[in-house]
This record gives C-alpha cells, structure tokens and sequence, in this order.
C-alpha cells in the first residue's frame, strides 16, 4: 500500500513542475525582451515580495528596513545585470538558468540521495548532497553554454556558474534561518507548489546582487558573449 506521505510529495512536485512550466516561460520572455516587460516584471515582483516580507516580519522595525532594502538592492541589481551593457540580455539569462539548475539540482540530489543534513537547526530538509548537487548542476550548465555558445573563457564562466550557483543556495538557506526564526513554513502562498514569492527567488536575490557586483567590477558586462 502506497504511503499517504509518497502520494502527497508526488502531488507536490507535480504542481511545482507545472507552476515552473508556467512562470519560467513568462520570466524568459521578459528578459528575452526588456523594456517595458522586465520593468513591469520587476515591479510587480517588488509588490509582492514587501507585502510578504511585512506579514513574515510582523512589522519588527528592524526586520522591515533589512528585508526592504535587501529586496530593493536585489531588484535594482537585476535591472543593472539587464540595462548595464550590451550583454546585459544574455547574461542575466545566464543568471536565470544557473540559479534554476541551483534549485533543481539541490532538490533531486537531495531527494535521491539524502544522508548528511547541512544545517538541521536552520532547515531540516537541506542536505550536503543537495548543496552539491546544485553546484554540480549549475556547473555543468555553464559548461554547457560555455561550448554551446562557443566561449573562449570557458574555464571563467565555469568557475563563476559554480560560484553563483554555491551563492544562490546560501540566498535559500538564509531565508530559512529567516523563517525558521518567524516559525513559518512559507512567505505566502501566490505560486502552487512553492509558496510566497519570497520562496521562490530566495536564491535569486543573493546571486543577483553577487553578479551585479562582478558586474560593476568588469568592463563592458560580465562576459563579451559570442
């Protein structure tokens, strides 16, 4: 006889693939296309996110300025990772697709293989091979665009997608730590499957702020695609 918990955890990823199959498409096409669809995007998310965040922080004055300028500096520095350079485009589609191999490498790997928790305290369910299962899996996507696209500092975009990818699971865990001191399963509930959409690009948050940074540093956008 089939668990209750089984068929629950299967329900469960089959409402998270269907919400992804949904929302990733329309994130693409806003990147993909910018003015004024990113900027639209951006500032629905940015609604969202400081009405969640103020209903998880139970309006503590300290929580509510931290959260709300980490989510403005977030926000600000995927517009700057899309507006800044010529190859703004492609590289916060880039950013996109290593932090989504992040998240999906994390969840199979830590579902398939479980073992050592990473942080019981903060998150139960986080395990070290789900860590690396993400960094293993944003690796090989970079790789993979690196050939693809034909890259000649393959070797740099590797390293840098195992860094944003290790970056965006420290976003995760941090939000963890943040809920876990609310007593909260979820921000909220918007996306099926997944939960607020604070849940969700928990990850994002900190990687887009990481490469908004290299960005600044580097001439003329992180990589001169090909």
């Amino acid at each position: 006889m089939v668990q209750p918990e089984v068929n629950e955890h299967k329900d469960n990823l089959t409402i998270r693939i269907i919400s992804a199959a949904v929302l990733g498409p329309l994130v693409l096409f806003a990147v993909y296309f910018g003015t004024p669809f990113f900027e639209i995007l951006i500032g629905l998310s940015v609604l969202i996110m400081i009405q969640e965040w103020v209903r998880l922080c139970r309006k503590q004055l300290g929580w509510l300025i931290v959260g709300l300028l980490y989510i403005a500096f977030a926000c600000l520095s995927l517009l700057f990772i899309r507006f800044n350079s010529n190859y703004g485009q492609n590289n916060l589609l880039w950013l996109f697709l290593i932090v989504w191999s992040a998240d999906i490498g994390a969840y199979a790997f830590g579902r398939l293989i479980g073992g050592l928790k990473l942080a019981p305290v903060i998150s139960p369910n986080k395990t070290w091979a789900g860590l690396i299962g993400g960094i293993f899996l944003s690796t090989l996507t970079g790789g993979a665009l690196a050939y693809i696209l034909e890259q000649e500092a393959l070797t740099m975009l590797v390293f840098l997608s195992a860094t944003v990818g290790a970056v965006s699971q420290a976003g995760d865990l941090m939000e963890s730590f943040i809920k876990r001191y609310f007593k909260v399963k979820d921000t909220g509930n918007i996306i099926p499957g997944h939960g607020g959409l604070l849940d969700r690009v928990d990850g994002l948050l900190l990687a887009a702020i990481f490469v908004a940074i290299i960005d600044v540093l580097s001439q003329d956008g992180i990589f001169k695609w090909i």
